[in-house]
């Protein structure tokens, strides 16, 4: 039998916008899995717009995020697949002309990948409407609360990195 407490806990996952609630953990989890589903509806967008998959489109973010030139293998790592999945993955993407691959070592086995020109161009083109509707949700917010949000999401990065699927 679900007591009171069961019962206001489900009230508010289910409107996280009830007063008194805004941030505790159910409305968190509401809220990041709503931006989380309409940013991926956007991805998968993209992905079927340009004969990719979905994770080929984590790969092109990965390499455009990445700090230093990424290779195939801290790929394989960041998206936690095979050497093959990712080997298939970056010759998808090569073809699509959307990276592409530079020896720039003495050791020809070293391979460094890049996003395209031409593919970051259209990226941006697609994702426009997403940077608009950032900007906009940006405007309503002050520079310190912004400051708190970018804390918050650097801490919620982190923290998900920290995490190992249960399998691997």
């Amino acid at each position: 039998m679900a007591t009171a407490n069961d019962r206001e806990r489900r009230a508010r996952e289910d409107r996280p916008d009830a007063p008194g609630t805004p941030t505790d953990l159910p409305a968190f989890a509401v809220r990041l899995r709503r931006m989380n589903g309409e940013i991926n509806r956007l991805v998968h967008g993209f992905a079927g717009d340009h004969g990719l998959h979905a994770t080929d489109v984590q790969a092109l973010a990965a390499i455009l995020d990445a700090d230093e030139p990424m290779t195939p293998g801290r790929l394989r790592e960041h998206l936690g697949l095979t050497s093959g999945a990712v080997t298939a993955c970056v010759d998808r993407l090569e073809r699509a002309g959307h990276i592409r691959r530079v020896r720039e070592s003495a050791d020809r086995r070293v391979v460094h990948l890049y996003y395209a020109a031409d593919a970051r161009s259209a990226a941006r083109t697609y994702f426009r409407p997403l940077a608009e509707a950032t900007e906009a949700a940006r405007a309503r917010f002050t520079e310190d609360e912004l400051a708190v949000v970018m804390r918050f999401l650097t801490a919620m990065g982190e923290e998900l990195s920290q995490i190992t699927p249960h399998g691997r």
